[in-house]
């Protein structure tokens, strides 16, 4: 009787450490989850760094202010001509010119 109470109780620990509430199976998910975390947290700083660069760019080289006023706001210096190109129609609109 001892025996099958040990056994019962032994087996109750085994199941209890690999799937209760803090058992290897939420272990290996928590971390998986750091895994994730940390490959999106060095993701994010590299954009970061980038987007720090992009800003001392803009703050202190004249000629990235230009480019970035030329590029978002259209502007143009006198005499020159932009041309714009039509935009690709969309798939409803070509699946109309078809019937």
């Amino acid at each position: 009787m001892a025996t099958v109470a040990a056994a019962g109780l032994a087996i109750g620990l085994g199941y209890h450490v690999v799937f209760g509430q803090n058992g290897l199976t939420v272990y290996e998910q928590k971390r998986q989850d750091e895994r994730a975390l940390e490959s999106q947290l060095k993701s994010l700083q590299r954009e970061n760094e980038l987007l720090k660069s992009h800003v001392d760019r803009l703050q202190n080289d004249p000629n990235a202010i230009e480019h970035q006023a030329r590029e978002e706001l259209h502007y143009t210096r006198p005499g020159e001509v932009i041309y714009t190109l039509p935009s690709a129609p969309s798939a409803k609109a070509q699946e109309q010119s078809k019937h």
